[in-house]
């Protein structure tokens, strides 16, 4: 029988440095085994076989079986369904705790507490940690101990909390002699799980301190790069977000707002699990959409004869990525001129972005669709046209996603936007009209 060990199940948490729960483990009395699951449970949902993401995910733990090789042990990377994987797990191993850190969605809650249960049949601990976010749940609360769903007074809390302990990295350098010396059966390789490699670049995980400095000034204007695109390094952990909240509140007040939304928003899935699959407000789910699916896919395509719409999506084709402000007015667009449902456009993005992650997803979509915490008035509609000439004044942006825009190839407008914004306020006033 091989020597006991703990394991480390690796996650949304793919770093060796700054991790709550490796940490943990590597700080407890026996050698840690670390592992991942490639989950098939997940996998086998992606209609695309060159999803980037999943790429991403394999180029990253290429990296980090390199790294703790070079500790003297390696990383075991399984790939099925993670309750089989942990019965086998079982019998490979003596294994006397688990350890990994907080998933707050729901198949990840139902999949932890399948494992969960498997172990105690066994008397092993399964022990999880807070690491993808500052503050979850109920840290930050009302004074009656409900759960906040206004940003702005969650976001004041929250900076009154974030002091040095909240934002304090876990020196896990100081124990990596603690892990398992051990040699790893081959990786699987993309091919081997039914994936190819994707033609989308991966943004950095640095990113130039003048744009966190000047994030304030250049956020809004997609013709420039003026955001971070971290996104998909928080979504998996390649990065510390305590760490970037550190130097956040240091460089740029707004751009730690940004990280404050993500836990906005964790918390809100975590206090509400029903927006997973409906409006935070339920009142909205009698709302008739027209889910007309030629228009919708008008939209999916960038071919809706709206510029700004349309660059977004091509933007979101071409690269995973689609600039803030533009999500907001294709969700915008998509919810209140084409009064299609909210979860359709929820499910695409989810399907595209490189940076999707369910909490935040979800939110900004019920924000942009009125039926959410927080929400934009079912009222406020923006004006493409408007956003456009503020924005995107000389164009730039349109230009560089719709070349043919101005020209006789440039499609009509599929919706009218005076009709469309009629429609849309009666449509609401009529599902809403004993609520509001």
């Amino acid at each position: 029988m091989s020597a006991t060990v703990s394991v480390f199940w690796f996650r949304r948490d793919l770093r060796l440095s700054d991790n709550a729960g490796l940490y943990a483990a590597l700080q407890g009395p026996h050698p840690v085994l670390p592992i991942f699951i490639f989950d098939t449970r997940i996998l086998d949902k992606l209609a695309d076989k060159n999803d980037a993401r999943v790429g991403f995910i394999h180029a990253t733990l290429v990296e980090l079986a390199a790294a703790l090789k070079k500790l003297g042990s390696d990383l075991l990377v399984l790939h099925g369904d993670p309750l089989k994987i942990w019965r086998k797990l079982l019998q490979d191993y003596t294994i006397a705790e688990v350890y990994t850190n907080h998933d707050y969605e729901p198949y990840a809650l139902e999949r932890d507490q399948q494992v969960a249960d498997l172990l105690a049949e066994r008397n092993i601990g399964f022990h999880t940690y807070k690491d993808q976010v500052v503050f979850e749940k109920l840290e930050v609360a009302k004074s009656d101990g409900k759960p906040y769903t206004v940003f702005t007074p969650y976001s004041k809390v929250w900076k009154l909390k974030a002091d040095e302990n909240a934002l304090v990295s876990f020196p896990t350098e100081q124990f990596f002699h603690r892990f398992y010396p051990f040699n790893s059966t081959p990786m699987p390789t993309l091919e081997s799980m039914g994936f190819g490699n994707s033609s989308i670049a991966i943004p950095s995980a640095t990113v130039a301190q003048n744009i966190i400095k000047n994030y304030d000034k250049t956020r809004d204007f997609p013709a420039i790069l003026g955001t971070s695109r971290l996104g998909i390094h928080f979504r998996f952990g390649t990065i510390s977000i305590r760490e970037k909240a550190r130097k956040a509140g240091a460089l740029n007040p707004i751009f730690l707002n940004e990280l404050i939304w993500r836990d906005f928003y964790a918390q809100i899935l975590a206090n509400f699990p029903h927006v997973a699959s409906g409006p935070f407000r339920p009142e909205y789910a009698r709302i008739e959409w027209l889910n007309q699916e030629d228009i919708f896919q008008a939209w999916c395509a960038g071919q809706t004869g709206y510029p700004i719409v349309d660059a977004g999506m091509r933007e979101l084709n071409a690269t995973g990525h689609m600039h803030n402000r533009v999500r907001m007015i294709v969700a915008s667009f998509l919810t209140k001129h084409l009064l299609i449902d909210w979860r359709w456009g929820e499910a695409y993005f989810a399907e595209k972005l490189l940076d999707f992650d369910l909490a935040s997803n979800n939110g900004g979509w019920q924000w942009a669709a009125g039926c959410g915490t927080d929400a934009a008035p079912y009222f406020r509609i923006f004006s493409p046209a408007a956003q456009q000439e503020k924005f995107d004044p000389e164009l730039k942006y349109v230009r560089r996603w719709v070349p043919e825009y101005g020209s006789v190839r440039y499609r009509k407008p599929i919706v009218d936007h005076k009709m469309a914004r009629e429609r849309c306020l009666a449509t609401y006033k009529a599902a809403l009209q004993n609520t509001i």
